[in-house]
């Protein structure tokens, strides 16, 4: 068997050698440095700052229907999805921030040309609350005319499925790591982002993609020797906590 797989490396590596070069997505924008926080806009602005490709960022809903920018379910000890906005308005971010809406975010993109938003709308407990968020978000990249600089990924199926219902023309990236990419590219999705571990035990799953013309990408890569192994494999995209790191081992 490791010998399998070590044939089956060495062919994506001389198939990476056509494709294009591996692009860097900051993990809920870049938030290690002085002044930044997880998700902040001090974040997006800084991911811009260093010229990674896109940056990252999740989207609940809130109790009272407004998108908010945050990574966990919960925060200041509120549960966002039962939760009113002035109650999360209640707490500051790391960096003495206010939780950032969907709105101001987009806003803040508009602004930074040249990088693509990366909007993870996270599972909710309630079927229904995903499918309004999916409908607000999808309304608020229209308003700020994004849709060309707007990726949409999910661990939702149903939330993929809803975005290319009412965004046909989106990408919309599957995340969980649970479906091959046959079965995505048959659902009619644009790609997988799938975590680190997932794609070191399905080896041949870049290459399958991209060789069906889906989009690939990996989360979330923190260290030069993995960082390294991707990019020989030719994937398209690096979710990284470390993107100034991962802009210097493309750089070698």
């Amino acid at each position: 068997m490791k010998k399998v797989r070590t044939i089956l490396y060495l062919l994506i590596c001389v198939a990476s050698l056509s494709w294009g070069q591996t692009q860097v997505i900051a993990h809920r924008g870049f938030w290690k440095t002085e002044g930044s926080a997880q998700n902040s806009l001090a974040a997006l602005k800084k991911a811009h700052e260093i010229g990674v490709y896109g940056s990252e960022f999740d989207v609940w809903l809130t109790a009272d229907g407004i998108p908010i920018v945050n990574h966990d379910a919960s925060i200041f000890g509120f549960d966002i999805e039962t939760s009113t906005y002035d109650q999360l308005m209640t707490g500051t971010l790391a960096n003495g921030e206010k939780i950032p809406t969907v709105d101001a975010y987009l806003a803040l993109g508009k602004q930074l040309e040249g990088m693509q938003l990366v909007l993870e709308i996270k599972s909710h407990k309630r079927v229904v609350n995903e499918d309004r968020l999916v409908r607000l978000c999808v309304e608020l990249v229209q308003k700020y005319e994004l849709e060309d600089r707007v990726d949409y990924i999910a661990f939702s199926m149903n939330v993929c499925k809803e975005l290319k219902k009412l965004a046909p023309e989106a990408t919309v990236v599957y995340l969980n790591g649970d479906v091959s990419p046959q079965d995505l590219k048959e659902i009619g999705l644009t790609g997988l982002d799938y975590n680190h571990k997932v794609l070191t035990d399905n080896p041949t799953w870049v290459a399958k993609a991209k060789g069906i013309g889906l989009t690939t990408n990996v989360w979330t890569v923190n260290e030069e020797k993995p960082m390294q192994g991707f990019i020989r494999q030719g994937i398209d995209f690096i979710t990284t906590d470390e993107p100034e790191l991962l802009l210097k081992v493309l750089k070698k």
